[in-house]
C-alpha cells in the first residue's frame, strides 16, 4: 500500500513538474518572442540609422561638391572683377586684350585662351589674344577657324555662348581636337559697332569639368570685352574729332587773326585817308564859305536877289560840308586815340540844361516837352564835358527829329555799380528791329519817310558811340515801331 501511494505521489509530482515545466517553457517562449520583437525593432532602427548615415554621407559629399563649386565660382568672380578692372582701365583698342594675362585665367579656372575679331575689310578672323598656345598651334587654329568661318560667324550672329556641356558629342570632339583641349567655353564678343568676334577658353585636364557657372563667367567676360572695345572706339573717335576740331580752331583762329590784322591795317589806312582828305577839304571849304559870306555882305557891290539866294545855298551847304568834315576828323581822331579826354567831375543837370538851351528853337517849333529825371546820387559823372555835351546834342536832336508835334522827350539817370546809366526816351516813330544794331555804323541811315525828307550824314551816332567808348562806357538802343525809342549809355561815376 505504501508502495502504491508512493507511486501515486510520484505520478502526481511528475504531473506537477510537467505543468511547471510547461509553464516555464511558455514563459521562456514569451520571453524569446519579446526578445525577437526587440531584435527586430533594433534591426529596423539599425537599418534606418544605416540609411540616414548613407544619406548624411551623400548630403555631405554633395555639400562638399557644392561648396567647392561655390568657392570656385566666388574665386572666379573675384578674378573676373580684377580682370574687368584691368580691361576697363585702358581706352586704347590695341591694349584691351593685352590686359588679359595667364594669371587671371588660372584664377577663373581655365588654362588656355584665344580671342578673334572679324575683319570686314579682310573678310577673315584676326587673332587678338593667345595664352598658352605655341606659334605652330596658333597657325593651325587660325587656318581652321577661317576655313570654317561660317560656323563662328553664326555663333556671333546668334549671340549665344557655347561650351563642351552644351554642344553635341561630335562638335565637342571636333572643337577639342582643333583647340587642343578636353573642355571649353566659346562666347561672342559683341561691341555695339566695329569688329565683332569671339572669346575661347579651354582646359587641357580631363579631370576638370566645365560647369554652367563657368559658362556664365566667360559670358560676362566676353560682354565686358565688347563694352571695353566699344568704349575704346568711342574714345578714339572723340579724341580724333577733338584733334580735328582743335586743328580747325587753330586754322580758323589763325585766319581770323590775319583777317583782324588786315582789318586793323585797312581801318588804319581808312582813318589816315579820312583824316588826310578831311584836312584837305577844310581849306577849300573855308575859302568857299569865306568868299560866299563876303559876297553876301555886298561889300563888293550890290547883288541881284537870285544871286543872293544861290550864295545863301552855297553858304548853307558849305556849313553842312564843314560839319561833315569835322565829324569825320573827330571819328578818325577817336579811332586812332589822338583825342585826349579831359575827365573831370561834372554835373549832368547843368550839361543837359546847356544842351536844352542850344536846342530850344527846335523844341519850340515842334512843341516838344523835354523832361529831366536826374536823382542826386546819379548826377555827378567823371567825364570830358565838351565831348559828352556833343553826345547829348546828337541824341536829343535825333529824338526831336523823329518825335511828332507835341511829343515828349525824357532824360533820366540811375546808378549802376560804379557807373551812371543815362536813358533818353522819346515818343517818336521808333526804329525797326533789324536796324537797331546798324544805326551806330558810319553813314547808316534808317530807311523811313523822315530821313527821306531831312538830309543827314549818318555820322552822328557813330561819333556818339566812339565818345562813349572813349569813356569806357557802352551804348545801346531799345525801340519798337510806333512806340518810340530809348537810347541808353553808361558814364563813369564817383564810387
Amino acid at each position: 500500500m505504501l508502495s502504491g501511494e508512493y507511486v501515486i505521489m510520484l505520478g502526481f509530482a511528475g504531473f506537477v513538474a510537467l505543468i511547471l515545466l510547461t509553464l516555464v517553457l511558455a514563459l521562456k517562449m514569451e520571453t524569446i518572442r519579446r526578445f525577437q520583437l526587440d531584435v527586430n525593432k533594433l534591426k529596423k532602427s539599425l537599418d534606418e540609422m544605416d540609411e540616414q548615415a548613407k544619406l548624411i554621407v551623400r548630403t555631405d559629399m554633395e555639400l562638399n561638391k557644392t561648396q567647392e563649386e561655390l568657392d570656385k565660382k566666388i574665386s572666379g568672380l573675384y578674378a573676373l572683377q580684377r580682370l574687368s578692372r584691368a580691361i576697363s582701365t585702358t581706352l586704347e583698342e590695341s591694349q584691351v586684350f593685352k590686359r588679359i594675362e595667364a594669371g587671371y585665367l588660372e584664377d577663373i579656372g581655365f588654362e588656355k585662351a584665344l580671342a578673334f575679331l572679324w575683319s570686314n575689310q579682310e573678310k577673315r578672323f584676326i587673332l587678338h589674344l593667345s595664352i598658352e598656345y605655341l606659334e605652330n598651334e596658333i597657325t593651325s587654329i587660325e587656318s581652321s577657324i577661317n576655313t570654317n568661318k561660317d560656323l563662328y560667324l553664326e555663333l556671333i550672329k546668334n549671340e549665344k555662348t557655347l561650351s563642351s556641356i552644351s554642344v553635341s558629342t561630335t562638335i565637342k570632339a571636333k572643337l577639342n581636337h582643333i583647340f587642343g583641349v578636353t573642355s571649353f567655353v566659346i562666347s561672342p564678343i559683341l561691341p555695339k559697332e566695329g569688329n565683332k568676334g569671339f572669346l575661347f577658353m579651354g582646359i587641357k585636364s580631363a579631370d576638370t569639368l566645365i560647369t554652367e557657372g563657368d559658362e556664365e563667367l566667360i559670358t560676362i567676360l566676353a560682354n565686358q570685352l565688347g563694352q571695353a572695345l566699344e568704349n575704346a572706339r568711342l574714345f578714339e573717335e572723340t579724341w580724333r574729332a577733338q584733334q580735328d576740331l582743335e586743328k580747325k580752331v587753330e586754322e580758323r583762329t589763325r585766319e581770323l587773326t590775319l583777317a583782324l590784322e588786315e582789318v586793323k591795317r585797312i581801318s588804319k589806312h581808312k582813318t589816315e585817308f579820312v583824316s588826310s582828305v578831311s584836312h584837305e577839304l577844310r581849306t577849300p571849304l573855308t575859302s568857299i564859305k569865306g568868299y560866299a559870306s563876303i559876297l553876301l555882305t555886298e561889300k563888293l557891290g550890290p547883288l541881284p536877289e537870285e544871286i543872293k539866294q544861290r550864295l545863301s545855298k552855297i553858304n548853307h551847304h558849305s556849313d553842312e560840308l564843314v560839319q561833315l568834315v569835322n565829324d569825320l576828323l573827330d571819328i578818325s581822331r577817336l579811332e586812332s586815340g589822338k583825342i585826349t579826354m579831359k575827365h573831370e567831375l561834372q554835373d549832368l543837370k547843368n550839361i543837359i540844361a546847356e544842351v536844352s538851351d542850344l536846342l530850344s528853337i527846335q523844341l519850340k517849333e515842334k512843341q516838344i516837352e523835354l523832361n529831366l529825371d536826374i536823382p542826386a546820387n546819379a548826377n555827378t559823372v567823371f567825364i570830358d564835358q565838351d565831348q559828352i555835351k556833343r553826345v547829348f546834342i546828337n541824341i536829343i536832336s535825333n529824338a526831336i527829329k523823329f518825335t511828332p508835334l507835341k511829343g515828349k522827350i525824357t532824360v533820366q539817370s540811375h546808378k549802376v555799380d560804379k557807373t551812371v546809366q543815362v536813358d533818353v526816351l522819346d515818343t517818336g516813330c521808333g526804329i525797326p528791329k533789324e536796324a537797331q544794331e546798324a544805326i551806330f555804323e558810319e553813314f547808316y541811315r534808317v530807311d523811313n519817310s523822315i530821313n527821306q525828307e531831312v538830309k543827314g550824314t549818318g555820322l552822328g551816332l557813330t561819333l556818339v558811340k566812339h565818345i562813349i567808348e572813349a569813356h569806357e562806357g557802352k551804348i545801346w538802343v531799345k525801340s519798337k515801331l510806333g512806340e518810340g525809342s530809348t537810347f541808353s549809355f553808361t558814364l563813369p561815376s564817383v564810387s
